[in-house]
Order: C-alpha cells, then structure tokens, then sequence
C-alpha cells in the first residue's frame, strides 16, 4: 500500500472514529463513572471490537475480489455513496449535541466492545472503507496494515478523548467547536467520494 493510500485509509478511520455516536456515549460514560482507567479500557476494548470487524470484512472482500473482479467497480460505487451519505449527515449534525453519558458502566470493556460489535452500520462502514483500498489478489501484508490502521487509529482517538475529558473545560471547548469539526470531516469524506466517483466515470468512458 502506497503512503498515500494509507494516509487516506487514516483519514476515513479517523472520521469514522470521530463521528459522533453510541461509542463515544459509552467511553464518556466509562470516564465519568470509572474515571481515566475505565476511559481508558472501554477505548481500547472498542478498538478490539474494530479490529475484529476489520479482519472478518478485508479477508471476506478480498476472497469475493478474487472470485469476481467486477465486483470491485459495483462495491466501490455503494462505497461511495455510503461516503457521501456519511457526509452528509456530518455536515448536518446539530450544534453542541447532546452526549448521551448516563450509562452503567460496571464492565467498561465489555460495553466498549459491545457497542461496536453489535452495531451492523460498522460492517457498512468497513465494506465501503476498504473497498476503497483493497485490491484483488492483496498480499496478508496489506490485510494487516489495513486491519492495525483501523485498530490503533480507534483506539489512539478514544484514548485522546479520555484524556481531555478528565479536563472538563477542554472538552467543552470541543463541544461548542462540534459542528465546525465535523463539517470539516464530512468535506474531506465528500471529496474522497467525488474522487472515486469520477475515476470510475473516467474508466466507463474508457472503455
């Protein structure tokens, strides 16, 4: 994998980790009832429920790439759409919204790992993420960075939002910036989408 491909792979985990959501309800709950060292446990226990999502999407796209390489154009195409759906909803999100932090957090890690693994909007995720990246006939060596980028960058984003909730006038700052940052996010997605979107019409038309 390219350095910029990778760079672009960190980009969309790192929007998907962001975006707003029962998971960042649940480590924010964990913190507030457990302190830094539960934040920190449902973090890194929803990384793992992220990474295992990762391995089960890029071994099961990647045997389905082998099997029909025209898949690759239909996948990417959902992919796309997905993006700029994703995007969308950034882009509209309400201001300073609400953070959900009134769960019971008696087992952060199971909590962490259970709000990724039973959520079915992650696999849509991962298809459309991956599918951007991976190509037919990818070594495990691609596989794997691609399952550690989506893994760390969970992980790394959850564990810096522990560390700045424990300081509560630095999150509140964040806070009243949400809408700006995600509208920052849903741009880059966007831009990501259009991009693909216009290669695939330039090799229709090639064709």
């Amino acid at each position: 994998m390219s350095i910029a491909d990778w760079l672009g792979l960190s980009l969309l985990c790192l929007a998907g980790a962001a975006s707003p959501g029962p998971s960042l309800a649940v480590v924010l709950s964990a913190c507030v009832r457990g302190g830094r060292n539960a934040g920190l446990v449902a973090a890194w226990s929803h990384a793992v429920g992220v990474g295992l999502y990762a391995a089960l999407t890029v071994f099961g796209l990647s045997a389905l790439l082998a099997a029909n390489a025209n898949a690759l154009a239909l996948i990417q195409l959902c992919g796309a759409a997905y993006l700029l759906w994703l995007a969308h909803g950034l882009w509209n999100s309400p201001k300073n919204e609400e953070l959900a932090t009134d769960r019971a957090s008696a087992s952060a890690a199971r909590d962490g790992f259970a709000v990724v693994f039973l959520n079915p909007k992650l696999a849509v995720f991962m298809l459309a993420l991956f599918s951007q990246f991976l190509e037919s006939g990818a070594g495990a060596a691609v596989k794997f960075q691609m399952m550690g980028t989506a893994f760390f960058i969970d992980g790394a984003w959850y564990t810096l939002i522990t560390l700045l909730f424990t300081h509560r006038a630095i999150i509140d700052g964040l806070r009243n910036h949400s809408q700006t940052i995600n509208r920052v996010f849903a741009i880059a997605l966007a831009g990501l989408a259009l991009a693909l979107l216009a290669s695939l019409a330039g090799l229709t038309l090639g064709t």
